[in-house]
């Protein structure tokens, strides 16, 4: 693609962003994101004017970016997705992330959603601590890091889970990323 910029021939604009159409799901917007060669998504699953939307849609989107950059990764790294280390992660990681949605439910169900945070970050953070026994030594400290939130949630008023989510999945997650990415490359 030959594209001219102030007068510079064949320059490449950088690209800063790109709006993709929603329509036919989330899944679409990445595909169409991943084909228009973006290194990143931003997904808005509910109206931008309220605070609520549905967890278990933001639940769906997050579980499909992480296969989405967990494939990615592993085509980068030239690393099967289907061999034995992989499979050994799977089934140490998705025992408690099982749990967690059949919980979930039960939670929702029983009108206990404010209990949700709580239930979540101990479930993560179990998910994450198993699974890590596979990795660097920092990803299961990380998953005891969201254990004690998890429990420190169960043990706080119902009003502070949103803190608890934001700690966890916010700073906990980004902070132990970065220092990941930092000292191990991704």
């Amino acid at each position: 693609m030959r594209v001219e910029i102030a007068g510079k021939p064949g320059r490449v604009p950088p690209r800063l962003g790109a709006h993709m159409s929603m329509a036919g799901g989330h899944d679409r917007a990445v595909l169409a994101a991943h084909a228009a060669g973006c290194a990143a998504v931003q997904l808005f699953t509910k109206n931008n004017n309220q605070w609520r939307s549905k967890p278990l849609a933001d639940a769906g989107v997050a579980v499909m970016l992480g296969l989405t950059a967990m494939v990615w990764k592993a085509r980068r790294a030239r690393v099967s997705l289907t061999g034995a280390p992989a499979r050994r992660f799977a089934l140490a990681f998705v025992p408690a992330l099982m749990a967690g949605a059949v919980l979930t439910g039960v939670f929702v169900r029983d009108h206990m959603s404010t209990r949700l945070p709580g239930c979540w970050l101990l479930l993560y953070g179990a998910a994450v601590t198993s699974g890590g026994a596979f990795s660097v030594r920092l990803v299961p400290v990380m998953g005891i890091c969201f254990l004690a939130l998890g429990v420190l949630a169960f043990v706080s008023p119902v009003s502070t889970g949103s803190l608890f989510m934001a700690a966890g999945f916010g700073a906990l997650q980004i902070g132990f990323g970065l220092i990941i990415a930092r000292k191990y490359g991704g």
